[in-house]
């Protein structure tokens, strides 16, 4: 696999190889183009004339001349199977609810169309080739918010795809307006595809749409704990905290866990240079900052640590051909259970564990900010006339829903389970909804952090306000400039606070907040 760009746009080419996250990522979000390659249309060719063979047989295969799941006792004659893969596609497009976000759909039909040409399905080049022109067509399929359990693979979000490439159903188009697929693909010029043997079958027997998710959720998530170092430590630096607790002798020398140590190098440099750390011995004296300023480090770490590990499985995953049936390498074609969503699944909800306690230790320095018992001289709640003015007081409120709801979003998915198909598919692993809720966690948290980033930087002002010796770190000062530039509003009487909020929040999520740190203090982890 590898990525190359065309005259007009990217183009992402998918042979034999691996597919990555990178390319994932280009075309789920960044609309680059795809097309198979030589190598892969060919082995899919291969795979196909031995599908071919065995549905000529008059013995019965399973997905070849079967009926699927609990119905596979029944042997199809030759004469009923195009409907038969008719039948299956439209039947478990059964999802319901709201539509899923484009960009999960394009990630879906993407590593779909990944495994197709690996030549393990056993599908026509055909197939494959028609399901990039619906990428390159802009042409999304309306994917429901339920109907996987993730066994068997994602049934029904990729019946929804599949539906589209046969020309029926609903989809939209680049402008994002829905219509009935069929008119989509006229316009496009684009002929729906008659399934054959088995077709049906490998279009919808993936993981694909929990996979898509983990990879959006691990590139959102590594900028976010590098978005969480610079918050810390201006939280840090606004209550007069220290920074020795971030020596790296700390870390990696006593405590080898790789994560830690990179949050904690990040926090060192976006200090460097503060003339506000160090002084917890002063008016107040400090033997120690409390835990959700000095064990910042160790839980963010614990959250890198995390994703590293969600990376691996996601790389597992993307090198992996699920379908079942599957055409081995030498011609046979086996029955399998690799469908099954729990690799996937259990790191999804391991993620979500690392992003509610993210979240619950940034809003706890939040608070301490706001709290005039325990901020070393900052007014109650960052007001300008405390009493009259409430300052950020109901901004942690609304970050402290946040933090709560992601708790409860923090509640595995992946230890549930519900039988289906007639007790045939009698243990599922509910990897998709454990995929759903994770984004809804991740876009909280950065939420969180936004709060968390309009306070710290509120603080910070108010300390060179009231000490103009007070010299920031030069990396928080850039940050609390990109926070005023970006339309959060600093200290002063109150204001309608909504708008300042939405805007930190844009800040955190587009990745601004970091890259404008970075140009003071160079690439961070």
């Amino acid at each position: 696999m590898h990525s190359a760009a065309a005259s007009d746009s990217p183009l992402v080419q998918v042979g034999k190889a691996d597919v990555s996250a990178e390319d994932v990522l280009a075309v789920a979000r960044g609309n680059a183009r795809v097309e198979i390659g030589p190598d892969a249309l060919a082995e899919m060719a291969a795979a196909r004339a031995r599908i071919d063979a065995l549905a000529a047989e008059p013995r019965p295969v399973y997905g070849v001349s079967t009926g699927f799941g609990a119905l596979a006792v029944r042997h199809i004659s030759p004469e009923l199977r195009a409907q038969l893969q008719r039948s299956l596609v439209r039947s478990h497009a059964a999802g319901m609810g709201p539509a899923v976000e484009r960009e999960v759909v394009r990630a879906l039909m993407f590593l779909r169309m990944k495994t197709l040409a690996s030549g393990r399905t056993g599908v026509r080049p055909l197939v494959a080739q028609t399901m990039a022109a619906l990428l390159n067509a802009g042409i999304t399929p309306v994917v429901r918010e339920f109907g996987s359990l993730g066994c068997s693979g994602d049934l029904a979000p990729l019946s929804h795809c599949a539906l589209v490439l046969m020309g029926e159903g609903v989809a939209t188009g680049p402008d994002g307006v829905e219509k009935p697929a069929a008119e989509l693909l006229a316009a496009a010029g684009i002929e729906p595809v008659e399934l054959l043997e088995k077709e049906g079958l490998a279009l919808i027997n993936g993981t694909d749409g929990m996979l898509g998710m983990l990879v959006m959720a691990i590139s959102d998530l590594s900028r976010l704990f590098t978005t969480a170092d610079i918050t810390a430590a201006m939280s840090l630096e606004a209550l007069l905290g220290t920074d020795k607790v971030l020596a790296p002798e700390l870390h990696a020398p006593i405590r080898p866990h790789p994560g830690q140590a990179l949050s904690a190098a990040n926090m060192l440099a976006v200090l460097k240079g503060s003339g506000l750390t160090g002084h917890h011995q002063d008016d107040a004296p400090r033997v120690q900052d409390a835990y959700s300023i000095r064990c910042a480090p160790q839980v963010a770490g614990a959250g890198r640590d995390t994703v590293a590990h969600a990376q691996l499985v996601a790389s597992r995953e993307l090198a992996a051909s699920v379908d079942n049936p599957v055409v081995l390498p030498d011609g046979r074609v086996e029955s399998n259970g690799n469908f099954h969503g729990a690799p996937v699944a259990y790191v999804l909800d391991f993620l979500a564990i690392a992003t509610a306690d993210l979240g619950s230790i940034s809003e706890r320095r939040t608070d301490r900010l706001l709290d005039k018992a325990r901020s070393h001289g900052l007014p109650a709640f960052l007001a300008d006339d405390p009493g009259v003015d409430s300052g950020l007081m109901i901004a942690q409120y609304t970050q402290a829903a946040l933090v709560s709801e992601n708790k409860r979003l923090a509640v595995p998915a992946s230890v549930d389970s519900i039988p289906s198909s007639a007790m045939q598919e009698d243990h599922v692993s509910m990897g998709w909804s454990a995929a759903r809720k994770l984004r809804q966690a991740v876009e909280n948290l950065g939420r969180i952090l936004a709060v968390e980033l309009t306070a710290a930087a509120r603080a910070l002002e108010i300390r060179q306000q009231a000490d103009s010796a007070g010299r920031l770190a030069p990396a928080t000062a850039a940050a609390v400039a990109a926070a005023r530039e970006a339309g959060v509003g600093g200290a002063g009487r109150d204001r309608f606070l909504s708008p300042d909020l939405e805007a930190a929040a844009e800040l955190v999520a587009s990745g601004a907040l970091v890259r404008a740190v970075e140009q003071v203090t160079g690439p961070l982890a």
